[in-house]
């Protein structure tokens, strides 16, 4: 285990930095849809609010992910450490668990009003790359940190499938944000196992019917399963208008407006609240508004 903490740090920075250099070379090589002349604003926002949730959390909470993981192995907590399970049982569940409370987290943002405020941060980009991966509010981050160690906590997760869960999470946060070109036919057996580009892709969609759906972290069979799963925009994938109604203003690329973006009210007509029901028949679902 003590191996194992050594290269924790590593791992993630060979993830996080891996992924960032790889999808940005296919984004570069096979775009998915001109990127427009808000580049250079939306990286530095982008990456700049990625900078300030880390160093948040790296204050906050003394140990996360293996270390937080080791920490309660070594004092038995967790249902883990109290029963003979076999390893290979505790790291499966562990992983599909995890990424299970991720996707459930998601769909919470998008269901409770005041959550939603607070993710909102993250849907406002207008558009649609690598870097709206890593574009998320401080407070949607701290909670969603304090949910997964309290996860972690009750089920004395090995901290070895923590590790992997983690490392999939980070790099798989630049994979399905990108702005890359996927073959349909390897998107549609991809798809199958992990979420693609194309699947999150409508889950940015300013269609309210569209934003609600695919909340999916790694695996995505989870949408699948809870019924939330779309196949397609109604729109097409290449015309799908990314970002949340109402704020649509250049400003809302800004990294300050981005940390304001809680306690701020929408410009004109408003998004539908995701809190209501969800339009079940194709005549109820919204235009897609054009750019």
């Amino acid at each position: 285990m003590g191996a194992l903490l050594q290269r924790a740090s590593e791992g993630y920075a060979l993830a996080y930095f891996g992924a960032l250099i790889v999808v940005s070379l296919l984004e570069a090589a096979i775009p998915f849809r001109p990127v427009g002349d808000t580049v250079r604003l939306r990286w530095l926002s982008n990456i700049g609010i990625s900078i300030l949730d880390t160093a948040l959390v790296r204050s906050l909470f003394p140990l996360v992910g293996v270390g937080w993981a080791a920490f309660c192995h070594t004092r038995g907590w967790g249902v883990f450490n109290q029963f003979a399970i076999p390893a290979w049982v505790s790291f499966v569940v562990t992983v599909l668990a995890v990424d299970l409370l991720i996707y459930a987290q998601h769909y919470a943002l998008h269901r409770v009003p005041l959550l939603w405020r607070v993710h909102r941060t993250h849907h406002t980009d207008q558009v649609f790359d690598l870097t709206t991966g890593v574009r998320f509010h401080p407070v949607e981050t701290i909670l969603g940190t304090g949910v997964t160690l309290l996860a972690i906590l009750a089920l004395g997760a090995p901290p070895s499938a923590v590790f992997v869960i983690q490392l999939l999470s980070v790099a798989f946060a630049f994979v399905e944000h990108g702005n890359v070109r996927v073959a349909p036919s390897w998107d549609r057996l991809l798809r199958l196992v992990v979420v693609t580009p194309d699947m999150h892709r409508i889950h940015h969609s300013c269609n309210v019917r569209e934003g609600d759906s695919n909340f999916s972290n790694v695996f995505p069979w989870w949408d699948r399963f809870f019924g939330t799963y779309l196949d397609q925009p109604a729109a097409g994938a290449a015309n799908v208008t990314f970002g949340v109604k109402g704020f649509g203003d250049r400003k809302h690329l800004a990294l300050p407006w981005m940390l304001a973006q809680p306690f701020l009210h929408p410009d004109g007509q408003a998004r539908v609240d995701s809190a209501q029901p969800l339009p079940r028949k194709p005549t109820e679902i919204e235009p897609t508004q054009s750019a």
